[in-house]
């Protein structure tokens, strides 16, 4: 009997965007830096989709909404001596954007340290197999390298998330890592040292509203550039963005999802008219816990069609995604709810009463919602 193929839950892009990255490094004719798969020409048409001016015979699709500019500079980063730091709000992309690079430049997008306040030096550096020190002793062999070390000795992309969530002394072993390109490994006598190949950097991310938690040191700020990648703002590019990932998403289970225009509209406004008055607000207080991100618009908008799909009607309806939309962005109770149902006795009734349509079922469905919270 065949073995049944496994399935991933979610692929890295290397493997999702495979056969694409084979067409672009086989259509890709200039020089490349280091060991780079792509040429940075070819890694922004990965990242940002294809041009005619491009001259490829095949389309590229868009996979990360934003500013060319953004991912220009990133590339150039990246081909340079120094690391790239790419820090925005919650939900602006910065992990995607540094996942479809490392697909691109280097083939994997996998050596990767997820920041957080138990992360240790071990985790950048090296740990031990205990069993084979007891046995034999510390080796070469014996040793566990970091994602960091791996992405080092084979001359990779290695990526670090929410950088600023680790303590200081975690974040200076990241120090000669990027200035040095070695690390030191005291504990053997001979090849006792792990150095960087040609093509090695690394990609670090850090939420701007982490600021406070764990700053980095001077030292190591001038290791890295520096690339704020700002809050969506721009409806239509908005729009684009939610739609991709939603559709990307709901692929898991297997069918396919067309959103109506008035849908989509209702969910962007809103958000639009949440984080005005979110920013007038004088006090926390005042405020929901949510970031009202992009990303959190994805799950609103993911939720609303499974909940449609596997227990509603067919099509989406706007009293299913106001629903989906409180229960995405309430979290504190009961302030979350006060501050929410101030916002939907004001603004969103306006909006029903001078627009009417989908707004109606919308600010019912909303209401509800709330009243089975409280």
């Amino acid at each position: 009997m065949a073995k049944k193929e496994k399935a991933a839950l979610r692929l890295p892009a290397e493997a999702r965007y495979a056969d694409e990255l084979r067409y672009l490094a086989e259509a890709d004719t200039g020089p490349r830096p280091f060991s780079w798969r792509l040429t940075p020409k070819m890694v922004r048409v990965f990242v940002l989709g294809s041009r005619p001016e491009d001259g490829l015979d095949r389309e590229v699709p868009q996979k990360w909404f934003g500013q060319a500019s953004i991912v220009e500079r990133a590339i150039v980063t990246l081909a340079s001596d120094r690391g790239l730091l790419l820090i925005g709000d919650p939900g602006t992309g910065k992990s995607w954007l540094a996942e479809l690079l490392s697909a691109a430049i280097c083939g994997t997008s996998t050596y990767v340290v997820q920041g957080t306040a138990g992360t240790t030096e071990d985790q950048i550096k090296y740990s031990w197999n205990v069993a084979m020190v007891i046995g034999k002793g510390q080796t070469r062999a014996a040793m566990i390298p970091s994602p960091i070390m791996t992405a080092m000795e084979l001359g990779a992309l290695g990526r670090f998330e929410e950088l600023t969530r680790c303590t200081s002394d975690v974040q200076d072993a990241l120090i000669s890592i990027l200035s040095e390109k070695y690390v030191s490994i005291p504990e053997l006598d001979e090849d006792n040292t792990a150095f960087a190949q040609p093509g090695f950097n690394v990609i670090a991310t850090a939420n701007s509203r982490d600021r406070g938690v764990n700053d980095l040191s001077s030292a190591l700020k001038r290791r890295f550039n520096f690339i704020h990648i700002p809050v969506v703002t721009n409806k239509k590019q908005e729009q684009e963005i939610v739609l991709f990932r939603v559709k990307d998403l709901l692929k898991r289970n297997q069918f396919e999802v067309e959103v109506p225009p008035t849908m989509l509209d209702l969910l962007l406004t809103t958000f639009r008219d949440l984080r005005e008055v979110m920013r007038a607000a004088d006090t926390d207080d005042e405020r929901i816990e949510s970031a009202l991100s992009t990303a959190e618009q994805i799950g609103v908008l993911e939720d609303a069609v499974l909940h449609s799909h596997f227990f509603g009607a067919a099509e989406l309806r706007p009293d299913t995604l106001a629903s989906s939309l409180v229960g995405t962005l309430i979290r504190r109770l009961p302030e979350d709810v006060a501050v929410m149902n101030r916002f939907w006795h004001s603004v969103v009734d306006k909006h029903a009463k001078d627009e009417k349509g989908d707004w109606e079922p919308f600010l019912e469905g909303g209401k509800q919602a709330m009243a089975s919270l409280k």
